[in-house]
């Protein structure tokens, strides 16, 4: 099935803030670029929830009235590249909010992540970092930020600082009892 481009690729039709994940973030041919983006098929498999959601005519899956159907059975039990942890959650919030709000909260995460790719990554933190923005709140993401910003010298070496922030991320993530690993799925 050829998708038709969407809109807004960076919230998926089936509730994964693709605008958060490692592949998305990346730079060359392996790139994603988001639900229904550019050149999806090309850099993507096929997707049996975007074709329901296109072939229905819904930008998101909540706008059904068959959601939850069996495409999301287990659905968040394991993760892809990014956390599914979360996709039911976000799903519901932009139903509760509205679409745009929910964009609006969306960019913001994501000009967060790239904060801190742009500052903190030493080359082995992307997933950690999206990881961590995705699942933590957006006002604990800024704190995080702002202590950063505060207490570690900008020209600190990249090494430092991204113990800086992996430390920081992970002491918000075990307050708020979240866990900063991907879940495999499990072998039968």
């Amino acid at each position: 099935m050829e998708y038709k481009q969407r809109e807004y690729p960076l919230f998926s039709a089936c509730g994964l803030n693709c605008g958060l994940c490692p592949r998305y973030q990346m730079n060359g041919a392996s790139q994603c670029p988001g639900c229904a983006g550019k050149d999806f098929l090309a850099r993507h498999p096929k997707c049996g929830v975007l074709s329901c959601s296109q072939r229905k005519g819904f930008a998101y899956c909540y706008q059904c009235d068959e959601f939850p159907c069996s495409k999301y059975d287990g659905a968040d039990q394991s993760d892809s590249f990014i956390t599914h942890l979360h996709q039911f959650r976000d799903l519901e919030k932009a139903k509760r909010w509205g679409i745009d709000a929910y964009r609006q909260e969306l960019n913001e995460k994501v000009g967060m992540l790239e904060q801190l790719l742009a500052n903190y990554d030493d080359g082995r933190r992307k997933s950690l970092f999206c990881l961590a923005v995705n699942l933590l709140e957006t006002d604990d993401i800024k704190h995080i930020l702002e202590q950063l910003t505060s207490e570690i010298q900008s020209d600190a070496p990249l090494k430092e600082r991204a113990a800086s922030a992996v430390c920081l991320l992970q002491a918000m993530a075990e307050q708020r009892k979240i866990t900063l690993k991907l879940r495999k799925k499990s072998k039968l």
